[in-house]
């Protein structure tokens, strides 16, 4: 069962289609329940297999993009998915047409069929060529991003190294690091944008070949959003604005005051405290030594899991050279296995993003036994609960990894979750902006970016740097290139989360049979309806966000900060 061990064989996309044809024709035809049952049973696992072999593939081709092998065969992933998808999309029609669409239902519920019918409003043969080309044009900034090389004082960096270097305590340094890295920005800005913007033609193209007006409703069809739209989420993101922005505004007036510091710039957003920003006080084996200590502590649940993540070798966590950026976590069919990948860098996100990859790692390993590739995973905004959430379950135990420093850093965890809902909201709104204007050019987008972060994020300072100035700062942004419109769901989730920090504060017993819950439930229906399990209210509620920051509000004016 060990990652290393995971043999791989690329898929030959004519041999699998055959074979895919033959079940489905098979399944079309079938006489009875009990054999259209069987026929989908078949399909399903032939279609995990080949998906088995994508998520090995793509995963070691992110943990090291300069590997030739991988390389290429994640260029054959890039070409081979529309047409795999195309195969699906002709199984969910055949799907919605079985006569024996009630006893399936009832063997897996109705999300399915609603999966099904999204699905099929997402994909047609007839943008093939152009899906290949988004998939390219994706993997071309993700290659990018990976290859950057940041020189300063005399050593050289990728992204994900130089964070640290970023939250320096010496300002100069902080502010030398900060044009460095936005001139590394400013170098590759033509390409990054050419690229976005041949994405966005794409994309609109893709919308205006399947009848859509333009790229927004289409995104959102494609991210299953069965139970919202994008006038809920424009009331959301007002509601952002009114309640949560002056409370993060008046955060970051803190910080200024913390730091002793009249004119916060960009450059010292991420450092919180004049003491320093809380680390973790050891290596990545004493965090991983913790983290078995933490999650066999916290449930039993969660020790079965993580011991079984520890021992088949499914987590790549350490930054190194020619690795992707960033961190997510996927799940590999054919072994059952959630795999973990992240970019440790001595900051206090190293914990940040255990914890959160976990929550994701944690509920599909609690639902794997749906035995349901639909249900492997919910809608991305429905999943970022999980992963949220459990950075708050863990909160008892950040004293193995914090020591001495453990109140500060709950203090810059949370008042950090806060500050983030207006600039995801203001990526969101970006999006739209940008697919509602797919004609507007370059230098359009910028300005547009510019105002958007002026109206949620009314505290910065982009300290004089061009590249910021023009409003260059959404080219970071990996979701806006690879994933359009998966934003708002971090905040969405992160609006569900407070609610479950409230609820294990008041009663851990009963927040984690909620949170328990909704993991075994994995995606077996919409957000909304996912929400309900948990016993969680809906953020576009009207009065939901008010009162989820009452709370929150209410903590962090009782910690006096000054101290740290």
């Amino acid at each position: 069962m060990n990652f290393n061990n995971f043999e791989y064989k690329r898929p030959v996309l004519e041999t699998f289609e055959k074979s895919f044809m033959t079940l489905l024709g098979d399944f079309s035809s079938a006489g009875n329940a009990a054999e259209a049952t069987e026929k989908f049973s078949q399909i399903g696992k032939l279609r995990s297999t080949f998906m088995t072999m994508y998520n090995i593939a793509h995963v070691r081709h992110t943990i090291n993009t300069t590997d030739k092998f991988y390389e290429k065969e994640q260029a054959y992933f890039d070409v081979t998915l529309p047409s795999y998808q195309d195969l699906v999309t002709q199984f969910y029609k055949a799907l919605l047409q079985t006569p024996y669409r009630a006893a399936l239902e009832e063997k897996w519920g109705s999300q399915l069929f609603v999966i099904a019918e999204l699905s099929l409003k997402v994909f047609t043969s007839k943008v093939l060529e152009d899906l290949k080309k988004e998939n390219k044009l994706s993997s071309d900034y993700v290659k990018l991003k990976a290859a950057a090389e940041i020189e300063f004082k005399g050593k050289k960096y990728n992204l994900s190294a130089f964070l640290p270097v970023e939250t320096d305590d010496d300002r100069t340094i902080r502010k030398e690091a900060a044009h460095a890295k936005w001139d590394f920005y400013a170098k590759e800005s033509e390409k990054m944008e050419l690229i976005f913007d041949e994405l966005v033609k794409t994309r609109h193209e893709i919308a205006k070949t399947m009848g859509y007006k333009n790229f927004v409703e289409l995104g959102y069809n494609r991210m299953i959003r069965s139970d919202y739209n994008a006038e809920k989420v424009a009331y959301y993101r007002a509601q952002i604005l009114e309640h949560i922005v002056p409370v993060a505004t008046d955060l970051y007036n803190r910080q200024s005051n913390r730091l002793g510091i009249s004119d916060l710039k960009i450059y010292d957003e991420n450092y919180s405290f004049a003491s320093g920003n809380p680390k973790p006080k050891g290596d990545p084996q004493w965090i991983i030594n913790h983290a078995k200590t933490m999650y066999e502590s916290l449930s039993a649940e969660t020790g079965t899991f993580f011991n079984f993540m520890l021992d088949n070798n499914l987590m790549d966590l350490v930054n190194k050279e020619g690795k992707a950026t960033g961190g997510y976590c996927t799940y590999i069919s054919g072994y059952k296995s959630p795999y973990i990948f992240s970019n440790f860098n001595g900051t206090s996100g190293d914990i940040d993003v255990l914890t959160h990859e976990a929550g994701h790692a944690f509920q599909v390993f609690s639902s794997k036994e749906i035995g349901l590739s639909e249900y492997n995973w919910p809608t991305y905004e429905a999943a970022e609960i999980h992963s949220m959430s459990m950075e708050f379950f863990t909160w008892p135990w950040m004293n193995l990894f914090f020591e001495e420093d453990v109140e500060k850093y709950k203090f810059s965890h949370l008042s950090g979750a806060i500050k983030f809902l207006p600039y995801g909201v203001a990526v969101d709104e970006f999006q739209h902006f940008v697919y509602e204007n797919p004609d507007c050019g370059i230098e359009k987008r910028n300005l547009a970016w510019k105002e958007i972060e002026k109206k949620y994020l009314p505290h910065r300072d982009n300290a004089g740097i061009p590249f910021l100035e023009k409003g260059g700062l959404w080219q970071r942004q990996n979701h806006i290139f690879s994933s359009p419109f998966y934003y708002i769901d971090y905040t969405l989730a992160q609006v569900c989360a407070f609610q479950f920090w409230k609820k294990d504060k008041d009663d851990h017993k009963s927040a984690w049979a909620d949170y328990l819950r909704l993991c075994k439930a994995g995606g077996s229906a919409s957000f909304l309806s996912l929400v309900k399990i948990a016993n969680l209210d809906s953020p576009f509620e009207p009065g939901t966000i008010e009162e989820v920051m009452k709370p929150i509000k209410s903590y962090l004016d009782g910690v006096d900060d000054s101290k740290f």
